[in-house]
């Protein structure tokens, strides 16, 4: 095996290089200003959106409708080119529709600008304090109440609009009038608003391909185009747009107006826009994580939005469409999704739209002047309309903030902007209160054992409660309290130990579990359970164990310093074993005799370390330190094996390991082995950085253990109690979630829908990437991920059998064949040389050849990953590997069989794990060659 174990020496800055430089190549110094093509296209696909758009808020505020344009010039060039979010686009936004209607009606125009500009001011000053992130702290069910509220509202006030007449100043007013407008109807404005709905709702849903060419051109702009057209050739007599000389434009005056009038109107306008505005670059941020190339090769010119530089853009943005009789300016969701669509690349999308409208409202007067008004109130009566949001709402639904949603809303349509979001803020707080207060507590009894489980904080609010549920509990019998909360205060500690103390005095026993649970049978301190001292009653182990339920796994490590004492194992003789070897150990660096505990913030529930009462190992009690400072190998290697002899190599070809590992031939952890010890000899890395499988290695042989042997149990075996610790957990936290599952398969059977053929190396979790669980996947692995064509002379039937059940008898409808990144077995075939020896790793490896073979074959196609080539040789074999193993998949007869009946589909996957990606084999790229496609956080259709 020694010959086929790889030997990387590559430099780790080459690799950089040759990896790094086709994704982000520095930019030449001093470059032309350039604009580039997707750019041009994007702005021209935004402009044609905001045209309609901003006159139609205009109209809805009851502004100038040259003040719209104003707006959407003035938020593409000021906020585009100053604002931290390159590719959201600003102007008038119709979150403040209802602000800026009521501010018009309350002041007059000329003090509405002057609030702008003051509003704008108040944004600079939050932006230079750096507090733009302290805006997202409003609860989303607050914002998303706000903007339902302010749609509710321009819906009701544009209906009137919508049927030939004028809105009232409020929605209740509106809601009192709408039975005379009905009425009095104006067929004309009613067919015009008719037809402009009607193009907004089918344009979008044109099926075939002539319907992905004509969506290319907005929906609104389409509307209002064939409403006009309609009009004009039908010689309607309608109210149209009327843009006056320019020369008459209103500019900003001085602020007239009660003083804390005055004050609440700028802050309200502050408040909305700046909301809005950040809340709008973080979506514009999520949008951009679904597009691949916008994180790749164009990171160096699209990153993440910097909030408070933003909040400076929407300030100078609003400071100058105020001063130059402009609406007040934020950041547009409908604009800035289009943007992203479209394929912008940069800011200058937003910034050349800028500069069409303003184009446009110098050139076009003539060509504006003929859309009638029905038209622009039904488009923004249908962007009101959108504004309550389904989506939201089930959202908060699920949250159970339905409640905070509610009364936002409520609070918009009924009080104002700032009334309803006051409001909401003031109902959440109360909500939260509620549920810091609420504690669950239940008592039920099960074979003769009494469960106490208290959900919730467990404060001196809920100690009358829980002492009268424990006092049912009957003397002498045992107890076990779950105690399923992250706080409880002094008073609710000393009820519960107060009366562990009395039931056990009584002849009773008490289990404590959970996160607030016992050490050895006793009850943490509040202050204890949030950080121990070292040696104390709970010792150094829970000070030292990272793993929580609900956080990102990371190797199942619960690491203790190397100072900290080991306790012994008994060894068969009595005797104790003897102590821990510090210098074995491996760090997560990878590192041989070094070991750091790193803390790690989160880790998942069913990866969870607990205190173990009453679990032994060889007759040993095994308590809580996490032992020697070696790390985990993880559970994650254990979960699935097909059995193959393949399976022999597997920790030399593609599973981590730390420097001692079991030294039996099949890779299994040994209960109460010893690993072999002997110096540690690094070997290299992988591709992606990350310590390689078989990096690590024991260089001398497994040494005998036992009595008589020379050699007594080594201290604390910490793989026997990772392996027990892990068991316990699950028996304990998982099992009770999934019996219920676990028990409809074993009556009913397994019926998984897919086989998953991947390699063997730990790093490769299959149910963790597929997000799959107990009866979804057939899963075989070995190393390498190979699949031997059928026939006598392969030498090895486990795979195919595993495919003829899994096909001819489970009815499975895909097979999928998982490569990674980093893949032992690919580095070995790299790297054997020809005269090695036939080790059973090199005689399994000969079904690999086949790809090794055509990977060197220059006259086919190279498989590639979308938008870059392969890192190295390493990664090219990998992607090779997986296409090859799909031919050799194809020639077994039942996977033939299925294929010709159509029953059956086949799938190539690449996992690269130091990104953390999966990559889909999506067919062939324009030369041929098979392209492994990014599977983005929203992409579904695989």
């Amino acid at each position: 095996m020694s010959a086929c174990v790889p030997t990387r020496t590559t430099a780790h800055s080459t690799r950089t290089k040759r990896v790094q430089q086709p994704h982000s190549p520095p930019p030449p110094p001093h470059r032309r200003f350039r604009v580039a093509g997707a750019d041009v296209s994007a702005s021209i696909a935004v402009f044609l959106i905001a045209l309609p758009l901003s006159l139609g808020i205009a109209l809805a505020t009851g502004a100038p409708l040259q003040a719209g344009l104003v707006a959407a010039a003035v938020g593409g060039i000021v906020a585009g080119w100053i604002g931290g979010s390159p590719l959201q686009v600003s102007g008038p936004a119709a979150g403040l529709t209802v602000v800026t209607a009521d501010l018009i009606q309350r002041y007059g125009w000329r003090t509405t600008c002057a609030i702008t500009v003051l509003a704008g001011l108040a944004q600079l000053g939050l932006g230079c304090l750096r507090v733009a992130r302290t805006a997202l702290a409003v609860s989303p069910a607050i914002v998303h109440g706000m903007l339902a509220g302010i749609g509710v509202t321009i819906a009701v006030a544009q209906l009137h609009v919508v049927l030939g007449g004028n809105p009232q100043s409020s929605v209740l007013d509106n809601l009192r009038s709408l039975p005379p407008q009905l009425a009095d109807l104006h067929p004309a404005a009613v067919v015009v608003s008719a037809l402009t709905l009607a193009l907004l709702l089918l344009w979008p849903r044109i099926p075939g391909r002539a319907g992905r060419l004509l969506n290319k051109v907005p929906a609104a702009l389409v509307a209002v185009t064939g409403a006009t057209t309609m009009a004009a050739l039908a010689g309607l007599t309608l109210p149209k747009v009327d843009l006056p000389s320019w020369s008459s434009h209103a500019l900003a005056g001085l602020p007239e107006g009660p003083v804390l009038g005055l004050v609440a109107a700028v802050l309200t306008t502050t408040l909305v826009c700046s909301v809005q505005s950040l809340l709008g670059a973080v979506a514009v941020d999520k949008m951009i994580a679904t597009r691949p190339g916008l994180l790749g090769s164009r990171s160096a010119r699209v990153g993440r939005s910097d909030l408070d530089r933003e909040l400076l853009g929407q300030g100078a943005a609003n400071i100058v469409s105020g001063a130059l009789g402009g609406l007040p300016v934020a950041g547009v969701a409908v604009r800035s999704s289009a943007n992203v669509r479209a394929g912008a690349v940069s800011r200058n999308s937003t910034m050349l739209h800028g500069v069409l409208v303003v184009v446009a409202a110098l050139l076009m007067v003539p060509i504006l002047d003929l859309i009638p008004l029905a038209s622009l109130a039904a488009l923004v009566m249908a962007v009101g309309i959108q504004m309550v949001s389904l989506h939201h709402i089930r959202t908060v639904t699920r949250h159970r903030e339905v409640l905070v949603y509610a009364v936002t809303t409520l609070g918009v349509v009924v009080f104002g902007v700032l009334e309803g979001v006051a409001l909401g803020i003031a109902v959440a707080v109360a909500v939260a209160l509620h549920r810091l207060a609420r504690t669950r507590i239940t008592h039920t009894e099960k074979e003769g054992v009494h469960h106490v489980q208290v959900r919730g904080q467990l404060t001196f609010l809920a100690v009358p409660r829980l002492s009268r549920i424990l006092h049912l509990v009957p003397q002498g019998t045992h107890v076990v309290v779950e105690l399923d909360g992250s706080f409880m205060d002094h008073a609710a500690y000393e009820s519960l130990q107060h009366w562990q103390k009395t039931h056990t005095a009584h002849g009773g026993s008490v289990d404590l579990t959970g996160r607030r649970s016992a050490f050895g049978g006793r009850l943490l301190e509040p202050a204890a359970a949030e950080g121990a001292a070292d040696g104390q009653e709970v010792g150094a182990a829970l000070a030292d164990c990272r793993c929580r339920p609900w956080t990102p796994w990371r190797n199942h490590q619960c690491e203790q310093p190397r100072s900290a004492p080991l306790p012994l194992l008994e060894g068969a003789d009595g005797s104790a074993g003897g102590s821990a070897d510090s210098g074995s150990g491996t760090g997560s660096g990878g590192e041989c005799g070094t070991s750091e505990p790193t803390p790690s913030a989160r880790e998942p529930v069913g990866w969870y370390s607990e205190p173990m009462h009453g679990v032994t190992v060889h007759g040993v009690p095994v308590h809580d330190e996490p032992g020697h400072d070696e790390p985990g190998h993880g559970f994650a290697g254990l979960a699935e094996a097909d059995g193959s002899a393949a399976e022999a190599a597997a920790d030399g070809a593609g599973s981590g390991s730390g420097c001692d590992r079991p030294a039996d031939a099949d890779g299994a952890l040994e209960v109460g082995g010893i690993p072999g010890s002997g110096a540690c000899a690094p070997i290299g890395r992988t591709d992606d950085g990350h310590g390689d499988a078989g990096a690590h290695r024991s260089a001398g042989p497994a040494k005998a253990v036992g009595p008589g042997s020379g050699t007594e149990p080594r201290a604390s075996e910490p793989s026997a109690r990772r392996l027990v610790r892990g068991i316990s957990a699950f028996q304990r936290n998982t099992a009770p979630l999934v019996r219920g599952e676990l028990a409809r398969l074993a009556r009913e059977g397994q019926q998984p829908s897919q086989l998953f053929l991947a390699c063997a190396d730990s790093r490769l979790v299959t149910s963790m990437i597929t997000s799959s669980g107990p009866g979804d996947l057939f899963v075989v692995r070995n190393v390498g991920n190979l699949v031997p064509p059928p026939g006598e002379e392969s030498g090895d039937d486990s795979v195919a059998a595993a495919i003829e059940y899994a096909v001819d008898v489970l009815n499975v409808r895909s097979i999928t064949v998982c490569g990674h990144s980093g893949c032992g077995a690919m580095q070995a075939l790299l790297t054997c040389e020809p005269g090695a020896a036939r080790t059973p790793l090199r005689r399994w490896l000969r079904h690999g050849l086949p790809s090794l073979e055509r990977m060197a074959d220059h006259s086919r196609p190279v498989a590639r990953l979308a938008g870059r080539a392969a890192a190295d040789t390493a990664e090219q074999l990998c992607l090779t590997n997986v296409v090859q193993q799909l031919e050799h998949l194809r020639t077994h007869p039942s996977v033939t069989r299925a294929l010709q009946a159509g029953a059956l589909e086949l799938h190539g996957l690449y996992f690269h794990v130091g990104e953390a990606q999966t990559y889909l084999l999506t067919g062939a790229g324009p030369d041929g060659g098979e392209v492994f496609d990014h599977v983005g956080v929203t992409d579904v259709s695989a």
